[in-house]
């Protein structure tokens, strides 16, 4: 355990971030998941709603240092390409 004053607000922190970062990575995995449920389900209208909501959670992951930026714009882009290829 951490020592120093500074050590141990650093430890507070973490704690925090952690706690943000856990619930964007959740709230962003379940968003890709409602793309998905929509695409099998063929819902054109409620897969491009939950598209849009999905990149936007997937652009703040990667401009955040969540994921990847790169794997951010990889999963956008499978994710718009099952969309499209509904109609």
């Amino acid at each position: 355990m951490a020592n120093h004053a500074s050590a141990l607000k650093r430890a507070r922190q973490d704690q925090k971030k952690r706690l943000q970062n856990r619930t964007q990575k959740s709230a962003m995995r379940t968003s890709i998941k409602k793309v998905l449920a929509a695409v099998e389900a063929g819902d054109k209208a409620a897969a491009s709603a939950a598209l849009s909501q999905a990149i936007s959670l997937l652009d703040r992951a990667g401009r955040k240092r969540l994921i990847h930026p790169r794997q951010a714009s990889r999963r956008v882009s499978r994710l718009n390409a099952r969309v499209k290829a509904l109609s």
